[in-house]
């Protein structure tokens, strides 16, 4: 049986450097997942100049209405329901005016909303009851957390 000897020291310091990786004695490490520093998208404005797009929220599809006029995300219950809240369980304590009145909500906390690749995770937001609101607004609770927002030409420009 033949023991292993121990590499000399200069060998094992040449190895060693070059597991470390000298410039271009390495090839390039590609991260699989690539990270966005600065993540922009922008929406054009649609009928009225309402702001309308796709979103993930909790990863699921729903549309919504981009509003900086309301405080927080409010979820319709049946978008709710599609994005997994279960709002027949919610306690709905928290007043609301709406366009239709003065109504209650429960809160809740969205583990991620992403519109194309600007993304903000565990958003404050709001069901409301079934029927008292039709589609979602994307509101400040949301809109707030972003490097910055704004409105020129007809397009709103999300950044984070």
């Amino acid at each position: 049986m033949r023991s292993i000897q121990p590499l000399p020291s200069v060998a094992l310091a040449i190895l060693l450097t070059l597991g470390a990786g000298l410039p271009g004695l390495r090839p390039p490490i590609h991260v699989k997942n690539n990270i966005d520093l600065m993540a922009v998208t922008e929406i054009k404005g649609g009928q009225g100049g309402h702001f309308v797009t796709q979103a993930y929220v909790n990863s699921q599809t729903i549309q919504v209405l981009v509003d900086t006029g309301a405080s927080a995300v409010a979820l319709s219950y049946e978008d709710a329901d599609r994005v997994g809240l279960r709002p027949r369980l919610l306690t709905y304590d928290v007043g609301v005016n709406t366009a239709n009145g003065a109504t209650k909500a429960a809160r809740v906390k969205l583990s991620r909303v992403e519109i194309d690749n600007v993304r903000v995770d565990n958003v404050d937001a709001l069901v409301l009851p079934q029927g008292a609101l039709t589609g979602t607004l994307l509101g400040m609770s949301f809109l707030s957390r972003l490097s910055s927002f704004g409105s020129e030409n007809g397009t709103l420009t999300l950044k984070n």
